[in-house]
């Protein structure tokens, strides 16, 4: 990340940039950050491509093309899936791509044994955004609290992140109703904390979990539907229950090699506190148990994808079939 933050700071731009992982508000962040920095607020040298139409073919017409009055073309690409299959063509003209162009992909996947990423890596700059440590996310809470004028004790801190997890999304959410909250006051308490995350999305999630592990699939899809009711969206819930899955699945796997809670909480980038709830949780599961959890949960996300179900209907069905 050292190396983004200094590049647009001096404004020295990579011919591609590829940012990759779970971290989405990272990925955002930076991509974001890239645009306004090459662009400079220039919107005619601009293409975005995502999903399905990201076709190589498409990308190398549009980075061809001269950049109008300005310095660069900027062509972003998100969630292409290019680099998990054959982009022969495009691997090919990155080499000799014009100078003029940059290139940003922003994937959820990558294979790193793919010849696209061995071909923008050789080009440009590769970087995975994965959940951050806790040291690095209460830094930046300190951060964003500090431009407003506020403090929060170590103690409030503490318990804000046993609500919200390392979800930085989640957390920037649940921070601004924060100081929406307690607007006109310096300081921040744990009660503040308390009003304002009653319904707390991570806390459905768990209750979630919990009902499939004792087959409770009503108790799962009421859940379900109090998330709905609350606005949420239901990839955004998928994606959570799938990391739940994940996140369990990895702890029963360390579990079973003696690995201690604090070495757990380090690894997986976890509060030590959390870890010990979702240690507890992962026991009612076995471990193949697990697998297909995570696996229904990626099979959900591929039918919605690609048209077969409605985002609503494949959370419904994933609930249904791992609480049976």
């Amino acid at each position: 990340m050292q190396t983004l933050n200094q590049d647009i700071k001096n404004r020295t731009f990579q011919p591609i940039y590829c940012l990759y992982g779970e971290e989405a508000y990272l990925k955002r962040s930076f991509k974001m950050r890239l645009r306004d920095a090459i662009l400079d607020g220039d919107t005619m040298n601009y293409h975005h491509f995502e999903g399905k139409d990201a076709e190589p073919k498409a990308i190398m017409e549009a980075a061809d093309t001269m950049p109008f009055f300005a310095d660069y073309r900027l062509i972003v690409i998100e969630d292409s899936g290019l680099f998990k299959k054959e982009a022969d063509a495009l691997v090919k003209y990155i080499p000799n791509m014009p100078e003029t162009t940059i290139l940003i992909f922003v994937e959820s996947q990558m294979d790193k044994r793919s010849k696209l990423y061995k071909a923008v890596n050789a080009k440009g700059y590769v970087v995975e955004l994965k959940r951050q440590e806790p040291a690095y996310i209460e830094k930046w809470i300190l951060s964003i609290l500090k431009k407003e004028g506020r403090q929060i004790t170590r103690n409030t801190m503490t318990h804000f992140l046993e609500r919200t997890g390392n979800d930085m999304d989640l957390i920037r959410s649940e921070l601004d109703k924060l100081l929406a909250y307690t607007d006109g006051r310096d300081v921040i308490t744990t009660q503040d904390v308390d009003e304002i995350g009653s319904v707390q999305i991570t806390g459905h999630i768990f209750d979630m979990v919990a009902a499939i592990s004792t087959h409770n699939r009503a108790k799962a899809l009421a859940l379900y539907n109090d998330l709905l009711a609350l606005k949420e969206p239901p990839m955004r819930i998928l994606f959570l229950i799938a990391r739940q899955f994940n996140q369990l699945l990895q702890l029963r796997q360390l579990s079973d090699e003696n690995v201690d809670q604090a070495t757990m909480a380090k690894q997986l980038s976890l509060n030590p506190y959390v870890v010990g709830k979702l240690r507890t949780q992962a026991r009612s599961f076995t471990y193949t148990a697990l697998k297909d959890a995570v696996t229904a949960c990626v099979d959900a996300e591929e039918a919605v994808k690609t048209g077969n179900l409605s985002d609503q209907m494949a959370v419904e069905m994933v609930l249904v079939q791992l609480s049976k």
